[in-house]
């Protein structure tokens, strides 16, 4: 069969239909100078869709590789073993089964570059392999013909240049290394009895609150916390907290763990230093019966370079999966880049989404780095300027294009419940409009220049110089009807080289001023107060959905640092210490509570579901924004932010679209949250027949120095 390009090649714009695409022309006029290069990609995805179906088996079978590829115990207690590797001469399997025999076990060879090994079972009618028992794969120059290499391998596989190396499987499910041994072997995962879920997949939530969450790092202990504890410790805090969503980081094994899990060796591999695949299972399950909505953090982006237990150069060639030459190289993450031109690249990295959702229940995914993938630069000193010759020239990588709009159909079409999200700086249109409209099927972006936003403030601006028209610009400004994130931090923000907002806004002073029985300095008082504006003005106006890096919502100090040579393999700044929002005698419970109770009323009123938002106010002199919206709940909302840093108003004028009473509902300031108690929850306000900022009403009001306050209509 010819390879992608071929079958892609020559897609004549004018003879393609795109379903809906009148629908996304109509939001965004400017996409109709470049509707023939949508047509040309839609078209090229239909001609692979159609190549699947009629050459591979049909899309569902060709997206559930890890069926055929990989070791499975067949009906009579056997082992089926089955590989692609179009440049090996030669493959065996050692192991523990067989005492490591290098050449015992030869693969036999296939058609179109694939091998096979079948391993009867016992006289006796036991699996010929242990449970738990350790492999490797050999590869090497002719049949039979032994090279040279470094043992440790379970598949022995020998090259077309005659030197012999041990591989893992790229298809393998669990990865270990034994003690004090570095490199990762193959694990045969067989237990008698495997996991059981007990609860359905939940709904898609609508109004998306996810926890970005690591599992190595969630515990105030300085180890590697496990999926145990996860389940036992996390999961009720993450449900009392109001977030709906959990997206797991670093699941995918990796053998540098201080990666934080981008440097993926083993795709269908749950990372083992957490645990065994069942307890991530029941992990998963526990939370589907709390409710909660499970991500997995996904890279296909690129892999890591790690050849003896890594995905590159399993067959002994630099291609196999990815590209040759520069191409094939990431030069900012020293990573290997995918080939998304090669039919069995397309069948792996598809039919690994699957295997989390079938294997694991995972509800959907956030798809890691994916402006590495859209451009031929991978988005290296690229600098993004909104220009959309930009998205549709010939900068843009259409292979890479066209494989996350065959992933996203494909997940949407067998799981309806499938939740995507793209993490992409460049804005490229079309990201998160359906495939039937000419876009690439995402759910949601995530909306990546508010974190920056966030972070050049605090660095570089003081408060009496903040920009209240840019502070709203930035929140605002994202595409008609494709859902954006919104996060004032994420895990980025807190890696080393930077600092979590709450460090920026107190840093030393977090080590001495934040019990409650201490004297509040200015500087924690600013800090209190500005973490808790800060979060929630971009929880209420930047996007459709909300993401909380693990522990910020407490204003977790410091930064994240994981265990490396740079740092004497210290465990200090990777772990997240929860002791301290659990402390009655400190000040971090005040933003935890603060961040529950945002959640809940988000939950009540349905804010990050609103069609629309009109931000009536951004007055630089006062430092006041102001905007209104009415959520899911059909009540109408009111949102009042007071920057500045001494100046509080009286009887200050607001616009309000929807006449009537109204109550405050949440309030930065409350006593409850360590706020000054300046506002009185029980007053009422009504609004006034007198337009005002472009709304039909207005109402006069107390705002304290910052403060924010959000009203809901009471009548």
């Amino acid at each position: 069969m010819s390879d992608v390009r071929q079958v892609v090649d020559g897609v004549d714009p004018d003879k393609v239909i795109v379903p809906e695409l009148e629908k996304m022309l109509s939001d965004d006029g400017y996409l109709r100078d470049f509707q023939r290069e949508i047509k040309r990609r839609y078209g090229a995805f239909q001609r692979i869709v159609k190549a699947i179906e009629e050459h591979q088996g049909g899309l569902d079978k060709f997206t559930k590789g890890y069926e055929y590829f990989g070791l499975h115990v067949t009906p009579e207690n056997g082992v089926i073993c089955r590989e692609w590797a179009p440049a090996a001469e030669a493959m065996y399997l050692r192991g523990d089964f067989n005492n490591w025999d290098k050449f015992s076990h030869p693969y036999k060879k296939l058609e179109h570059g694939k091998w096979e090994l079948y391993l009867p079972p016992k006289p006796n009618g036991d699996c010929p392999i242990a449970h738990e028992s350790a492999m490797k794969i050999g590869i090497s120059p002719k049949p039979g013909v032994p090279g040279s290499g470094a043992d440790g391998g379970p598949i022995v596989v020998v090259t077309k240049h005659g030197e012999y190396g041990d591989r893992n499987s790229p298809w393998a499910t669990y990865v270990k290394h034994p003690e004090n041994v570095y490199q990762y072997q193959m694990v045969f995962w067989n237990p008698k009895k495997k996991y059981e879920f007990k609860h359905p997949h939940p709904k898609r939530p609508i109004n998306l609150k996810i926890y970005e969450s690591h599992v190595g790092i969630a515990s105030p202990e300085g180890k590697v916390a496990n999926y145990k504890n996860f389940q036992q410790n996390m999961l009720p805090r993450i449900k009392d907290l109001g977030y709906n969503a959990i997206q797991i980081m670093a699941v995918m094994e990796h053998a540098y763990y201080a990666s934080f899990g981008y440097q993926v060796t083993n795709f269908f591999a749950a990372s083992s230093r957490f645990g065994t695949l069942e307890e991530l299972k029941e992990l998963i399950d526990v939370a589907h019966g709390m409710g909660l909505y499970v991500m997995l953090d996904v890279i296909h982006s690129h892999a890591s370079k790690n050849v003896v237990d890594g995905l590159n150069q399993f067959d002994g060639s630099n291609t196999g999966f990815f590209h040759d030459g520069p191409r094939g190289n990431h030069d900012l993450w020293d990573s290997r880049c995918f080939d998304y031109s090669q039919w069995e690249v397309l069948r792996f990295l598809l039919s690994n989404l699957r295997w989390w959702v079938e294997e694991y229940h995972f509800d959907g995914f956030r798809f890691d780095g994916i402006t590495s993938m859209l451009y031929h630069s991978k988005g290296i000193a690229h600098g993004f300027t909104g220009n959309y010759n930009e998205y549709f020239g010939l900068v843009t990588d259409t292979e890479s294009v066209l494989y996350l709009t065959i992933a996203n159909y494909m997940l949407h079409k067998y799981y309806p419940f499938v939740i995507t999200i793209a993490e992409d700086v460049s804005g490229m249109p079309g990201i998160c409009r359906k495939v039937e409209e000419g876009g690439q099927g995402f759910d949601y972006r995530l909306g990546m220049g508010i974190p920056d936003m966030w972070i050049k403030i605090l660095k570089e601006t003081k408060d009496e110089d903040w920009n209240m028209q840019n502070i709203t610009h930035t929140l605002t400004n994202r595409r008609y009807d494709e859902g954006t994130i919104a996060y004032a931090e994420s895990h980025d923000q807190a890696l080393v080289g930077d600092k979590t907002i709450a460090f920026w806004l107190m840093d030393k002073e977090m080590y001495t001023n934040m019990g409650t029985m201490n004297y509040r300095s200015l500087i924690i008082d600013r800090g209190m107060a500005l973490h808790k504006m800060i979060r929630l003005i971009t929880h209420t106006l930047g996007g459709e959905a909300y993401l909380n890096f693990i522990g910020n919502e407490f204003g977790h100090p410091e930064w994240l640092d994981f265990p490396r040579q740079g740092n004497n393999s210290s465990y200090h700044y990777a772990r997240r210490q929860f002791n301290l929002v659990d402390d009655e005698q400190l000040r971090y419970r005040f933003l935890g509570n603060f961040d529950r109770d945002m959640n809940r009323s988000e939950e009540h009123y349905g804010w990050l579901r609103a069609r629309q938002q009109y931000v009536s106010c951004h007055h630089g002199g006062d430092k006041v924004i102001v905007f209104d919206k009415v959520g899911s709940s059909g009540i109408p909302l009111v949102f009042v932010f007071n920057f500045h840093p001494t100046q509080s108003f009286t009887d200050y004028r607001i616009g309000v679209d929807a006449a009537g009473k109204y109550k405050i509902v949440l309030d930065s300031d409350d006593k409850c949250y360590d706020g000054h108690g300046r506002l009185d929850h029980n007053t009422e306000f009504f609004t006034y027949p007198e337009e005002w900022n472009g709304r039909s009403n207005s109402m006069m009001v107390y705002i304290p120095s910052r403060t924010a306050f959000v009203f809901a209509k009471a009548d």
